[in-house]
């Protein structure tokens, strides 16, 4: 004991102070930044041109927390290769918080689940922030289909032979893969028929020459409201508010079945844990304000707000499900 006291009162303490002050600091650093964050403007990179339901989530959030932290958030576009390039823009920026990511889940999801090489790993190359939005998709037939319910569509194509055909906006999009879907746990024969685009799909449907789609709900209203299409499901797990009379397909007899894009708020990995939570909080908060709810639901989607670690998990899981869809459907990526 005298022997380690002499060490602390000579030239031990000397060598041990400088650490023991590095230390010290490290600890208050974190919570000092995150009570300043931020000091000057940040930039939330939307990896999809202006216009778009991402951009539109984007423009909102950006409002709301310029508001509530005292300096700009700006949103930046920065389309190209289906939202990859503006996502590596943000895996490989500062993890300082001055530099964020607002990305639908054909980005965090389906991309990772469809490519096997990517600048960034979703989502080790991100600290996630929180889920914003969700977007439902809605099964649309053509009238002349005689099912009105999802489990009379998968006995219908049980009993026709080769089953029933189903259109898309193209190869690896987010209705290609809700078929393989519902192909895979139901054991349904569905043919899929590609379109350049989901209008042309939905053309396809109305006209006769596809029985089914998975479309998104706005753009195919006014065909169901008159008629040239009928709805037998969403695809949300809860119903949803703009066709509260259209049961979910899980309520048409296919458990499990969810399909829906979702918008997710997230920094580079290693951004300060403290500035994710304020981050995440006031995102919640603003995300939850009515103004943002209504137009939100004008536009189709609906508020739905997880913080980081149930996001982290959302992605985790909804990367693993689609990786078993594309390669048990052979769906092969887009090397254009």
């Amino acid at each position: 004991m005298r022997r380690y006291s002499r060490v602390l009162n000579g030239r031990g303490l000397v060598a041990i102070l400088p650490g023991l002050l590095a230390a010290a600091a490290l600890a208050v650093t974190t919570p000092v930044i995150a009570q300043q964050y931020p000091t000057k403007p940040v930039r939330i990179i939307v990896p999809f041109a202006p216009g778009g339901g991402t951009d539109l989530v984007g423009r909102l959030l950006a409002q709301k927390l310029t508001g509530a932290l005292g300096q700009q958030f700006i949103v930046d576009n920065r389309g190209g290769a289906g939202g990859r390039i503006g996502t590596e823009m943000v895996a490989k920026a500062a993890p300082d918080g001055y530099t964020l990511l607002l990305a639908g889940s054909s980005v965090m999801v389906t991309a990772p689940a469809l490519y096997a090489r990517l600048p960034f790993d979703m989502p080790k190359s991100f600290a996630p922030i929180s889920l914003l939005a969700t977007t439902a998709y809605a099964l649309v037939v053509h009238p002349s289909v005689p099912a009105r319910s999802v489990r009379e569509l998968v006995t219908l194509a049980k009993s026709r032979r080769g089953g029933l055909t189903y259109a898309s906006s193209g190869s690896g999009g987010a209705a290609h893969l809700a078929g393989e879907l519902l192909a895979s746990v139901t054991g349904a024969p569905l043919v899929h028929v590609p379109y350049k685009g989901s209008g042309p799909g939905t053309l396809a449907v109305m006209g006769g020459e596809t029985d089914f789609m998975f479309s998104n709900i706005l753009p195919a209203l006014p065909a169901v409201k008159s008629g040239r299409l009928r709805v037998v499901g969403v695809t949300s797990t809860q119903r949803s508010a703009i066709l509260p009379d259209v049961p979910t397909i899980i309520e048409g007899g296919v458990p499990g079945f969810e399909v829906e894009q979702f918008y997710g708020f997230l920094a580079p990995a290693g951004t300060p844990q403290d500035i994710v939570g304020r981050l995440s909080s006031e995102a919640g908060r603003a995300m939850r304000g009515e103004d943002i709810r209504t137009k939100l639901l004008a536009d189709g989607s609906e508020v739905r707000v997880l913080g980081p670690a149930e996001l982290e998990r959302l992605l985790v899981s909804e990367i693993d499900k689609w990786t078993k869809v594309i390669r048990a459907a052979g769906i092969k990526e887009d090397t254009r």
